[in-house]
């Protein structure tokens, strides 16, 4: 096992290129808490030759590690910089690492049920726009049913309810009528947008949803409540944060490690071949989109009655599209994608602590998010690549 394990591992330039990010990262580290590096010098040096090994590598033709490199040895200069400049009361305020994994982690979750959702769709060569659509109506219906049934199981049963159905039409435009896929996840998140607000305002008015609706429990574990570092981060989880866990570790199975998950990858590479052997292209596709609309809804439901435990109209603000970027920075894999939504997450926790620093800084950080899916969507870091037939409507002969 750890002789597979140690052969995965990235070698010659790989490996530099790989060094270089540690280094960039060192770069702004080291004047953070708990090290408190003062001497603006130290982090300008270990950016530069973070800088230097991005560029050594990009020279040996190892392209998008080395572009990681350079980027992260530049940011990592002028961050560490900028944070030698700043007031130790101010770094100690915005710094605190277990306040901020934690609240990433928060941050992180209904992505991560969005990108994993999105995998499902996207392998089996379908693609989900829709995502966004899907996640809001998990979040208003999920509200809607723990209000009106006292149960919050019941508001996520109704909330993949509703993001299935949702995934239905899609799939239904996308796979039988052989529709633009990208036009129909647009139409799918209108739709969902129109349908929520009108009802959300028919139902609840102005008012608002109120304040008695059940919210899904943290999961309490007193022994680790004395771990240094660990008990703040998870001594007092949502649940949903650990079904997150348990999610990505699950897809990652299915699409990998099962007959299932190979019938969904050869359907999203090559739906023609997959057909002569007997599998079903139609079926599978169907299957794998409503998958997608349930998993994003159980996203959108953690935001209303997990996380904010309330519900406003387009809540969900555009992370049905961060959650599909993280799908695309992940290179359609489950730990990529888990990867990139942490790091969204992370930002967004940053956003949340920099106002006692920096008004200015936290309104970065919270575009941060949204900057990144530009840049994923436009394929400027790396060039994925996708399953070869996602986005192509296929046609039984």
């Amino acid at each position: 096992m750890i002789e597979r394990l140690l052969s995965r591992l990235p070698r010659g330039a790989r490996a530099f290129a790989w060094a270089g990010i540690l280094v960039g990262i060192a770069a702004f580290w080291v004047a953070l808490p708990p090290l408190k590096i003062r001497e603006p010098v130290v982090p300008i040096v270990l950016g530069l030759f973070a800088l230097t090994i991005g560029i050594g590598t990009l020279i040996r033709g190892v392209k998008r590690i080395g572009w990681a490199a350079v980027a992260i040895g530049v940011l990592g200069m002028v961050l560490g910089y900028l944070a030698t400049r700043s007031s130790t009361t101010h770094l100690d305020q915005v710094v605190v690492w277990s306040t901020l994994t934690a609240a990433m982690l928060r941050y992180a979750t209904p992505l991560a049920f969005a990108a994993m959702g999105g995998i499902f769709c996207e392998r089996s060569g379908v693609v989900n726009i829709g995502l966004e659509g899907m996640m809001l109506s998990g979040a208003f219906f999920g509200i809607l049913g723990a209000d009106k049934l006292n149960s919050w199981p019941l508001g996520l049963l109704c909330a993949a309810l509703a993001g299935g159905l949702f995934a239905l039409v899609h799939a239904f435009f996308a796979v039988h009528l052989r529709a633009d896929q990208v036009i129909s996840g647009f139409a799918i998140n209108f739709l969902a947008l129109g349908i929520t607000g009108y009802l959300f305002i028919d139902i609840y008015g102005g008012e608002g949803t109120p304040p008695n609706i059940p919210e899904i429990p943290n999961v309490h574990l007193s022994l680790l409540e004395d771990w240094y570092f660990i008990g703040p981060v998870l001594g007092n989880l949502n649940l949903m944060i650990w079904l997150a866990f348990l999610t990505i570790v699950a897809t990652w199975v299915v699409l990998f490690k099962t007959p299932v998950g190979l019938r969904i990858r050869a359907v999203g590479e090559h739906p023609r071949a997959a057909d002569t052997v007997g599998i079903s292209v139609y079926a599978t596709r169907y299957a794998a989109v409503t998958l997608s609309g349930v998993l994003a809804a159980i996203g959108g439901a953690y935001l209303s009655i997990g996380f904010l435990s309330s519900f406003n109209q387009n809540m969900t603000a555009g992370r049905g599209y961060i959650a599909l970027a993280a799908v695309i920075f992940g290179n359609w894999r489950p730990w990529g994608a888990a990867a990139a939504a942490l790091l969204f997450g992370f930002s967004s926790a940053l956003a949340d602590r920099l106002p006692a620093y920096s008004e200015s800084g936290a309104v970065l950080f919270k575009a941060l998010p949204y900057v990144l899916t530009l840049i994923a969507v436009a394929g400027v870091i790396g060039r994925s690549r996708p399953p070869a037939s996602v986005g192509r409507p296929y046609q039984k002969q």
